[in-house]
């Protein structure tokens, strides 16, 4: 058998005998945790874009002032 054809075979008897598979409900669980983790990062990534924009115009507004 080939080297390509042996890392298939081996690849597929890993697959199913040896890795252990999530239930659905972990899986559910983990989909949700990404789903808030990703929302709470996104909103303070979103806080800290207009922090700077505010905090930006502000500077162009007193330079635009001299």
């Amino acid at each position: 058998m080939s080297k390509f054809g042996t890392y298939i075979a081996e690849t597929k008897e890993e697959l199913f005998n040896k890795v252990t598979w999530p239930t659905w409900q972990e899986l559910q669980g983990s989909a949700v945790l990404v789903m808030v983790a990703s929302t709470i990062i996104g909103l303070v990534v979103w806080g800290m874009d207009m922090g700077f924009s505010k905090l930006m115009e502000l500077a162009y507004q007193m330079v635009n002032g001299l």
